[in-house]
């Protein structure tokens, strides 16, 4: 068992960064990696769990959003949550990492393969009859990548019926009790897609807003899940609507893309204010000193002002 050429999963060192989709392939490379090989090694300095035995056999790999379980046939389960800085590699056994050792939170031996789980705050052990008790882990909601129809309408219903209806639709679409597999890109990318303020509180969206955003959520992943490089529209240098485009000209308005952190963790969260006004809140609460710039310089505030698109009297669409 392993790789071989033509296989859709390079032969040679695999690396993931987190997000639903590349979290899937992450699993997909790892069960033709591990499943049904005896464990040769299991090292995770910083976990106090159980550890598997040695010469357990890996049952299971599993993805849920940006949790990764690995599940021994004597039902003890790794739990691993990416968040923001997690990476699951896949080396050649004997390869040299492509990452410092200190990083290493889990490496996983097997023959011909070595799993290696880098800087995933979440590392934690705990067997599968326990797993409705396991504390924090709560009720995850499907799996884009791989929900049914029925369980999308599910997603649908859990945005409306969200238990609090105050909440921007940019963070519900983050909460992993919804819908697993959405990450801070395709947020971004779907509500641009959807042209929906991504301030606008979430008791306001009507159930096909609602079954909008997870359809569109869902044809994003779908579509990226045999691909490294996350595209969401084609025509666009680099493939992204407005992530990570902040200052650029919107590619639908015209108007100027804009980024503002936001929520518990900060994350960075890009919009177009000249298109994505559905549902937007009466009075934008977005500090002054941020509703234009794209950082509160001086140099900054000069350099937009001097767009061609934003000059005083000038179409925003015109070339």
């Amino acid at each position: 068992m392993g790789y071989r050429a033509g296989d859709h999963v390079p032969l040679n060192t695999l690396s993931f960064v987190p997000e639903g989709d590349t979290i899937h392939r992450a699993a997909a490379a790892l069960r033709t990696a591990l499943v049904g090989r005896p464990t040769l090694r299991f090292d995770a300095p910083r976990l106090f769990g159980p550890h598997p035995a040695h010469l357990r056999i890996v049952e299971r790999v599993e993805s849920h959003g940006k949790h990764l379980e690995v599940v021994w046939d004597d039902g003890l389960i790794l739990h691993t949550h990416m968040r923001m800085t997690g990476s699951w590699h896949l080396y050649r056994s004997g390869e040299r990492w492509r990452k410092p050792s200190e990083l290493m939170r889990v490496a996983i031996e097997v023959p011909e393969w070595v799993a290696v789980c880098f800087s995933a705050p979440v590392v934690e052990t705990y067997r599968e009859f326990d797993r409705r008790r396991h504390p924090g882990f709560g009720h995850l909601g499907p799996d884009l990548c791989t929900a049914s129809e029925a369980a999308l309408a599910d997603c649908a219903r859990r945005v409306f019926h969200y238990d609090d209806p105050d909440q921007t639709i940019a963070e519900v679409l983050l909460d992993q009790r919804v819908a697993c597999g959405v990450g801070n890109v395709y947020r971004s990318e779907v509500l641009w897609a959807c042209e929906l303020n991504p301030f606008a509180a979430v008791g306001d969206l009507q159930p096909v807003d609602c079954v909008q955003v997870i359809n569109a959520a869902t044809r994003m992943l779908r579509a990226n899940l045999k691909h490294s490089t996350r595209v969401t529209l084609p025509d666009v240098p680099g493939g992204l609507a407005v992530y990570g485009r902040n200052g650029q000209r919107c590619a639908r308005c015209g108007d100027t893309v804009q980024v503002r952190r936001l929520g518990e963790h900060n994350r960075l969260l890009y919009w177009c204010p000249g298109c994505q006004v559905r549902h937007a809140p009466p009075v934008d609460d977005t500090p002054p000193s941020m509703m234009r710039e794209m950082d509160p310089h001086p140099a900054a505030a000069k350099y937009l002002a001097e767009l061609p698109w934003r000059r005083e009297g000038r179409d925003p669409l015109a070339g």
